[in-house]
């Protein structure tokens, strides 16, 4: 396996980029912050405009069947530009849960409008600081789901959510129409993620797992999310070394610019290896989809890209002083962003804990 991107896909990095970097602008996203129940729309158009929705669905179901590797690339643009639409990933998960878990129906009625955005679904699994709770909160019989959910990524706009529910014979895992649920907005560091509230009172349901297999079901669903994630902060983390690196460049203390002080010009090369390290494993994370080896690269691409967007969020903030944590500079923008990422689909410790498992299993 390479590490190195061919042609066809650095051309969809190049591109995204471009597209992004033209339309998406801080003073878009800055907003957002103050508003609730608000997300990046201009990013979601863009998104639908660009096929990035249907990138790695089907093609028999409208998607462009393309890889995690190239959903990766456009994750990652989308980390520079602080995007501020959850859906990028929540739809790419329900979408596979359904596309791998469901039968013909199930896919027939939602993977084309996740393909086209028309349909936005969302992966609810957490249940409290638990990302993948062993009793979930929802209760399942006769075709419907009964419960709460608390803290789910763009849930305030979910049309479709993959969950897990305890039912007479076993857990399961569910797609679920929202129609007639509560949803509730959750007041958040990052408010363009569009957390909510959901209350199911009767909601239909599809089954598409059962007993232990649905719970390996759902970490296999929050592995997938994890990677594109990881991409998404490896992006952030480099726009954010690339900021300090431009602004240790021209601003000068005692006549000289402060990119010649050890402390800083340190600072920066170690964000450079946090960075290619994360990189690193996301492409590792992403070719392996598919292999026995991905829940293990999926963990490593997570922990060293959550590691790389805090740090260089932090250490941006402290290269720039003073003006670091201005309104305007937007630095706050990643540090929230950064947050944020850290702890959708698992926190650190629950992927460490994947880490340390699926290395145990290799050492067996």
């Amino acid at each position: 396996m390479t590490i190195l991107y061919d042609e066809g896909q650095q051309a969809i990095a190049t591109e995204s980029r471009r597209i992004l970097e033209a339309r998406i602008s801080k003073d878009d996203l800055l907003p957002l912050l103050e508003q609730q129940g608000k997300y990046h729309q201009g990013f979601w158009d863009i998104a639908k405009e660009q096929g990035w929705t249907a990138l790695a669905m089907p093609e028999s179901f409208g998607g462009l069947e393309l890889t995690l590797v190239e959903l990766g690339l456009i994750a990652h643009q989308a980390g520079r530009s602080i995007s501020g639409a959850p859906f990028l990933t929540s739809n790419f998960g329900a979408a596979k849960a359904i596309e791998t878990y469901g039968d013909d129906a199930a896919k027939s009625r939602y993977l084309p409008a996740l393909a086209s955005g028309e349909m936005i679904g969302s992966v609810a699994f957490a249940a409290g600081a638990d990302p993948l709770p062993i009793q979930s909160p929802l209760s399942f019989a006769d075709g419907q789901v009964r419960g709460r959910l608390d803290g789910v990524v763009g849930g305030l706009y979910a049309d479709v959510v993959i969950v897990l529910a305890e039912a007479a014979d076993g857990a399961k895992l569910l797609a679920v129409d929202t129609a007639g649920a509560e949803k509730s907005f959750i007041d958040s560091f990052d408010n363009s993620r569009a957390f909510a509230a959901l209350s199911f009172s009767g909601q239909s349901a599809i089954v598409l797992a059962s007993g232990p297999a649905a719970r390996d079901a759902a970490l296999h669903i929050l592995a997938l999310q994890s990677v594109v994630t990881a991409h998404e902060q490896t992006g952030g983390a480099e726009a954010l070394m690339e900021i300090a690196r431009d602004y240790a460049n021209t601003r000068k203390a005692f006549g000289q610019p402060i990119g010649a002080f050890q402390s800083v010009k340190h600072r920066i090369a170690e964000l450079y290896s946090y960075v290619e390290l994360a990189r690193a494993n996301c492409i590792r994370a992403a070719a392996a989809y598919g292999t026995d080896g991905f829940l293990l690269a999926a963990a490593a691409a997570r922990l060293s890209a959550t590691e790389a967007y805090d740090t260089a969020a932090r250490d941006c903030v402290q290269i720039h002083g003073g003006i670091g944590v201005t309104w305007e500079l937007g630095l706050h923008l990643h540090m929230r962003r950064a947050r944020s990422l850290a702890i959708e689909q698992g926190s650190t410790l629950f992927w460490e804990d994947i880490l340390v498992d699926e290395l145990a299993g290799e050492a067996a």
